[in-house]
């Protein structure tokens, strides 16, 4: 930019107030101060300050993980509490759609801007160079620390990877900044899609996507493509849940790029449980046979692609030992975080069963709900992660009442309910149901 615009230069601390300047004039409720939009969008813009403390010094990053972890102590609360929240009235924003498609289209080309000026993420760099040596029929070479990535990626990752390389003639910084504005014009899109999909209003979904570019915490994190990929397959498949086989491949894809959406696998399958189950099970099989294939497609032999599997696995969130790293549990003893991640556990297992009767609703704060859990125990930088969760959490934030959105309304006891009913319905009165409830 600095090319076009002489001395131009936006520091991180700069771009966090004057985006909450814009975030609060433009989305802020001042008629009703006492909303859960509000409540909402105070919670996420105060994870920005625990990032910026984080990124200033070594002596601010203390200060920065425990505020990141009172922060999202508070989110956590927030979402387990959902379900109390029954009344979400329609509120729309303090801007007509068209300035806010073209605050969405400006602030997306000042993100673009920061990643092509920006020194590539590290882990996109090795994920690209993965690409290349599946490309090539090549075992991928040796990977970069975690320190540098901020976790181990799976075999996904590089596969999502394979047609940018070629596009961008091998050359591995502009294949990552690619993959970059591809991630996040990929979650720009599938906010607008369950926008309109699902809340029936596409200015809704383009209010979503215009603050997801707007956060202080998505430019600070433009870069990190690997944490980008899973947040974007799991939005898509929010968007196309009504449909169990694509769902289940998006979702089975997120598994196979980063550990964390293995831990939304059961509150999925309780969610289609009855209504679709089947269909996402095979799904996430037939992803995941996809998956072990572009590894046997790089192994010279048995033992590399054991190795290979093996390694696309990050085990060291499970380690419960002294380590050099850095974050909130380099600074007490490591076996504080077992009965962390034994809450954790029992909170997982609680959300899967209750309630029994699950809607898009309960899925969607749910999920969000592990994800925020899984930053206390994680053990290598816990809590700056903001961007695994942060489009899910703005759909939660921005949805009307959803109780109505099944998994499908064309299955097997939809159709009995119906029956019993003696309604006589037509399938476009039928397709009417899975519209979404909106109270003024």
């Amino acid at each position: 930019m600095e090319e076009i615009l002489s001395g131009y230069k936006v520091n991180a601390p700069t771009w966090f107030y004057l985006s909450l300047i814009l975030i609060i004039a433009v989305f802020f409720k001042f008629g009703r101060l006492w909303s859960v939009r509000n409540l909402d969008l105070i919670l996420l813009l105060s994870l920005a300050p625990g990032l910026l403390f984080v990124k200033s010094s070594y002596e601010g990053s203390t200060l920065g993980y425990c505020w990141l972890f009172a922060v999202s102590g508070l989110l956590l609360l927030r979402l387990l509490f959902d379900f109390a929240l029954t009344r979400r009235p329609r509120m729309e924003q303090n801007l007509n759609p068209a300035g806010m498609a073209f605050l969405c289209a400006a602030a997306m080309l000042f993100q673009t801007t920061k990643i092509m000026t920006e020194a590539p993420d590290a882990g996109a760099m090795q994920t690209v160079r993965h690409a290349d040596d599946l490309l090539r029929r090549q075992e991928p070479s040796a990977s970069v620390s975690l320190e540098d990535t901020g976790a181990t990626t799976g075999p996904a990752s590089r596969l999502l990877a394979t047609p940018v390389v070629p596009l961008m003639g091998g050359a591995e910084i502009a294949a990552a900044r690619t993959m970059a504005f591809l991630s996040h014009l990929a979650v720009l899109f599938g906010l607008i899609a369950v926008g309109r999909w699902h809340f029936s209003d596409t200015n809704l979904g383009l209010a979503m996507g215009t603050m997801y570019l707007l956060l202080p915490v998505t430019a600070f994190d433009v870069t990190k493509v690997n944490h980008l990929l899973p947040a974007a397959l799991i939005v898509w498949a929010v968007a196309v849940h009504h449909r169990p086989t694509i769902a289940g491949g998006l979702l089975g894809l997120a598994c196979g790029t980063l550990f964390f959406p293995v831990f939304l696998l059961p509150i999925w399958m309780a969610f289609y449980w009855g209504r679709g189950a089947t269909r996402f099970g095979l799904a996430l099989g037939l992803t995941g046979a996809i998956l072990l294939g572009s590894l046997l497609f790089t192994s010279a032999d048995s033992y590399s692609f054991t190795r290979q599997t093996i390694g696309s696995i990050d085990w060291s969130v499970l380690k419960f030992q002294a380590e050099d790293g850095v974050g909130f549990w380099s600074l007490y003893n490591p076996a504080y975080r077992i009965p962390v991640f034994a809450t954790f556990i029992v909170l997982l297992a609680s959300l899967t069963i209750w309630p029994l009767k699950k809607n898009l609703e309960t899925l969607l704060a749910n999920s969000v709900a592990i994800i925020v859990a899984t930053q206390f125990w994680y053990p290598d930088q816990g809590g700056i992660y903001v961007l695994w969760y942060l489009p899910l959490m703005l759909v939660v934030t921005f949805r009307p009442r959803l109780t109505n959105l099944l998994p499908d309304v064309r299955d097997a006891d939809s159709k009995l309910a119906i029956s019993n009913s003696g309604s006589s319905l037509r399938p476009e009165k039928l397709a009417g149901l899975s519209r979404p409830q909106i109270y003024r």
